[in-house]
């Protein structure tokens, strides 16, 4: 379906955009992004002692493997610095995990699927991964980070930007919640309330768990009957949404993208000035959920660039949004 900006008034989803006072909008040094030389390591990711890492697979399935094929794991660290420091990721990833993190405070029955970014050539581990499971589990909810099967570059045919048939990352997310649904009772967790949060790439992969069901792998066993739909989504900066060949009056999704009736409610962040995703890829997206009859609330601010965690930098979003997924939450009967 064809939308414009024409049509933004018709939208009954909830905008909340956060504007900037005067001393915000001056030029703050910590939201600055210096640029460090990338250093990159043979081995295989670990978390801290906190995390328990699980295999998504049995040992016995035979997985695609990612552009690089059996190259082994490496990690990493990415360039710019955030608020200052590195962050790192991991890549060359041929067998993807899931690592749990359990709940600080009382459990709360409620878990959050961590799906971190990194443009599909990498996972963004701490930036977009454990950092946001140290805040995960301090709301009493259990957080479990994907580390998903990277690279895989998407096409380009005449130009034009295509997704791959077969998209690695989704099924690793889709596992993943199956997993979860299935050892719900395993890990204090109720299979009704288990959500999903990406950034990036991640925000993609999380947006189309959100619109289907359908597997595009062969079921391995019992997790692979449960649902991959997460009970609730939240999408940071997203990406790969907007057919952006028309123009900028356009809003029309890419025909990749298919929206279901059945998406659960849906929270969207991002900044007006995202560099790399632009604003009318997350607009896009809310329309067409809109247009579907799916509960869709935006959180837009005017400045935090692209991929800033929750790292607190000068970028009043940077600080704010945790908070605004919290009282999210709260109102969908999450917390």
């Amino acid at each position: 379906m064809k939308r414009s900006v024409r049509m933004m008034p018709l939208i009954a989803a909830a905008i909340v955009i956060v504007a900037t006072n005067v001393q915000a909008a001056r030029a703050d040094n910590s939201s600055k992004r210096e640029e460090v030389p990338k250093v990159e390591r043979e081995g295989v990711w670990q978390p801290g002692p906190e995390g328990e890492q699980v295999p998504l697979w049995p040992a016995k399935v035979v997985l695609a493997k990612p552009d690089t094929g059996d190259h082994p794991e490496a990690t990493g660290n990415g360039s710019p610095l955030v608020a200052g420091k590195m962050w790192h990721w991991a890549s060359y990833v041929t067998r993807p995990t899931m690592t749990i993190y359990r709940p600080k405070s009382p459990n709360n029955g409620a878990a959050m699927l961590v799906i971190p970014g990194g443009g599909f050539h990498a996972v963004a581990t701490d930036l977009e991964g454990t950092e946001i499971c140290d805040w995960v589990v301090q709301q009493g909810m259990t957080c479990v980070m994907l580390k998903y099967r990277t690279p895989q570059v998407w096409p380009r045919v005449n130009g034009r930007q295509q997704r791959p048939k077969v998209l690695l990352g989704l099924e690793d997310a889709q596992r993943a919640m199956g997993l979860l649904r299935q050892d719900a009772t395993n890990y204090g967790i109720d299979p009704r309330k288990i959500g999903a949060i990406g950034f990036s790439a991640g925000a993609y992969l999380v947006a189309n768990m959100s619109n289907t069901d359908e597997r595009t792998y062969t079921h391995s066993d019992a997790a692979d009957q449960q649902s991959s739909r997460p009970d609730f989504a939240i999408i940071a900066y997203t990406a790969r949404m907007l057919d952006n060949s028309k123009g900028k009056n356009n809003l029309e999704l890419q025909p990749w993208v298919k929206i279901s009736p059945k998406a659960p409610p849906t929270l969207i962040i991002h900044a007006m000035d995202d560099p790399v995703d632009d604003i009318r890829q997350p607009m896009a997206y809310a329309l067409a959920l809109n247009d579907a009859g799916v509960p869709v609330d935006m959180r837009l601010y005017a400045k935090g660039d692209h991929a800033f965690g929750m790292r607190p930098t000068g970028d009043p979003i940077t600080t704010e949004w945790p908070e605004q997924v919290k009282q999210w939450l709260k109102n969908i009967g999450v917390l």
